[in-house]
Parts: structure tokens; C-alpha cells; sequence
């Protein structure tokens, strides 16, 4: 499993109704590597995310994650994977430390009020615990979210605009969390509107326009992998 690409996007065609989201994309990301695409709103670039999360099926071309199937073997991808939506996706009615104690036992993973109270520490909400998600602002569910993502050691960590509703110490924690990643062997693939605050941290950089990938840096549309009918339709 070593030698595999840690993702693999082969001809992925993805529509909403009658439009075409994704028109036909294929990359790799190597084990170790952080890659990064870069795209306006309504590029591509989050449904292409989802794909690879398990999150939504592709409706043309197949996906992987360290050999295993988005669709045929979701349950293993799910396993290595973790994923930070644009969403935050807290509970308002829980507290900050009862979202991360219902998420370590929805990971399987430890739920100990030791782990979760660092969890929170390292995000900059260690006196928030008690703090009711509802209520707290958009940019503290954001650090909750993240906090969520260190309760586990994924293999391959997807990101969603992860800056967003972040202050710069917020950006810090993520930028760290991709260092982590990678220091221990893991791959990312972060998909944003621009890295600004990305501390020249991916090594390499892709980018999405209307469903299809682009070199970021020559600027060359691959063609897509369907008749223009069909993108059409």
C-alpha cells in the first residue's frame, strides 16, 4: 500500500441535476505531498473534495484513496481519511466538549476527558468547554471543527477552505495541522480561492475553472472527458 498514490482521480464527472459540477478531472497526489487547488466559487474544487471524501458519488470516472475505492469501499476510505468542510458541522445544542466526546465515539477513538480538554487547549478553546456551540461565533465552531480533526491521526487529510472565518492565530493552528500531517507521512489536498495565508506550505499548486483542472502556473485546460452535449445537458 506503500507504493500507492495516497489519491487517485481518474475521468471524475460529477452533475447537480443538469449541470455538470466536475466535467472530467484526473490527478494524483502522491503519499507525503500536499497538493492544492485553487479556484473561484462554483469552480469544482469542494465537489471534487466530496468525491474523495466519500461524501458524494461520482456520476462518471472512479476514485481512491491508498488503492480503496470512494464507492465500492467507502468504509475503508472513511478510515483514513478526514475531512474539514466549509460547514463546521457542530451540534448547537451540545457543548463544546460534549461535541468532541460525541465525535470520538462516532471515530472510535479515545473519548477521555484528558484528550478531548488538550484537543481543546490546542485550539485556543481550552475554557470554552462548558460553552454551548450555538453560541459561540463562527470563527470558535471553525476551531472546534479542527479540534475535531485532532482527535484523530488521518492518512489523508482534506480540507475545505480551511481559512476560512480564521484569524491569523486560527490560520497558524491549520497550517500546523498540515505540518503534522505531512511530518508523520500523511497527504493533504486543500482546495481554496487563494493560499494566501498558506505559508508556502503545498508543493504543488493546481488550478480549477468551470469543473475542469488548469495548470496553475501555464494555464493548459485538459479537455474534458465527455462530449460537449453532454457538459451541456
Amino acid at each position: 500500500m506503500a507504493d500507492l498514490p495516497a489519491i487517485t482521480l481518474n475521468g471524475i464527472a460529477h452533475r447537480f441535476g443538469r449541470r455538470w459540477a466536475i466535467r472530467g478531472v484526473s490527478l494524483s497526489v502522491a503519499p507525503g505531498e500536499i497538493l492544492a487547488i485553487i479556484g473561484h466559487n462554483g469552480s469544482g474544487k469542494s465537489t471534487l473534495l466530496r468525491v474523495a471524501a466519500t461524501a458524494i458519488r461520482p456520476t462518471r470516472g472512479q476514485a481512491s484513496v491508498f488503492g480503496a475505492d470512494v464507492v465500492k469501499d467507502a468504509q475503508s476510505v472513511r478510515a483514513m481519511v478526514a475531512l474539514l468542510s466549509t460547514d463546521p458541522g457542530v451540534y448547537g445544542d451540545l457543548t463544546a466538549l460534549e461535541n468532541l466526546r460525541f465525535a470520538a465515539r462516532m471515530l472510535g477513538t479515545s473519548s477521555a476527558p484528558a484528550v478531548l480538554q488538550r484537543a481543546l487547549d490546542r485550539v485556543g478553546l481550552g475554557r470554552e468547554g462548558d460553552e454551548r456551540a450555538r453560541n459561540m461565533s463562527s470563527g470558535m465552531q471553525r476551531r472546534l471543527s479542527i479540534a475535531r480533526l485532532l482527535l484523530r491521526q488521518p492518512r489523508v487529510l482534506l480540507l475545505d477552505e480551511p481559512y476560512n472565518s480564521l484569524d491569523p492565530e486560527g490560520a497558524g493552528l491549520v497550517n500546523t495541522l498540515i505540518r503534522e500531517t505531512r511530518d508523520r507521512g500523511g497527504s493533504v489536498l486543500l482546495v481554496a480561492h487563494d493560499l494566501a495565508r498558506g505559508d508556502g506550505l503545498p508543493d504543488r499548486v493546481v488550478e480549477m475553472q468551470d469543473g475542469l483542472l488548469a495548470d496553475a502556473h501555464e494555464g493548459l485546460s485538459m479537455e474534458p472527458t465527455m462530449t460537449l452535449a453532454e457538459s451541456r445537458a
